[in-house]
């Protein structure tokens, strides 16, 4: 069983800088999906960046250029965040997958991060 834990939320101003942390435990391979999605109450949870399998990153357009993920090893991933804007305050999720008939889907419990002035 896969155990996600986020740390680096916090208050920020706007125009300003946050690292998120994903430290994971137990049976994670370094070739399984990880991601950070965030989530607006009231609102669905939403894709914010990923490290396919493959390798590939992708984000969604509303950080693109602003937003870093990557991954040092099998169990930790990072979220640098620059520019931070209002729109960007939500809590923030680690996720962890693995496609297969052995596979899972793992989240961990959140970590808010709020831009406000």
């Amino acid at each position: 069983q896969v155990q996600l834990v986020e740390s680096g939320g916090g208050l920020v101003q706007p125009g300003g800088s946050l690292r998120l942390s994903c430290a994971a435990s137990g049976r994670i391979f370094s070739n399984d999906a990880m991601g950070w999605y965030r989530q607006v109450s009231g609102k669905q949870r939403e894709l914010v960046a990923i490290i396919t399998s493959g390798g590939t990153t992708n984000y969604v357009d509303s950080v693109k250029g602003r937003f870093t993920i990557w991954r040092t090893n099998a169990n930790t991933m990072y979220l640098q965040m620059n520019s931070l804007k209002p729109e960007d305050t939500a809590v923030y999720y680690c996720n962890a997958k693995q496609i297969g008939p052995h596979g899972y889907d793992a989240w961990g419990q959140g970590t808010q991060v709020t831009v406000s002035s």
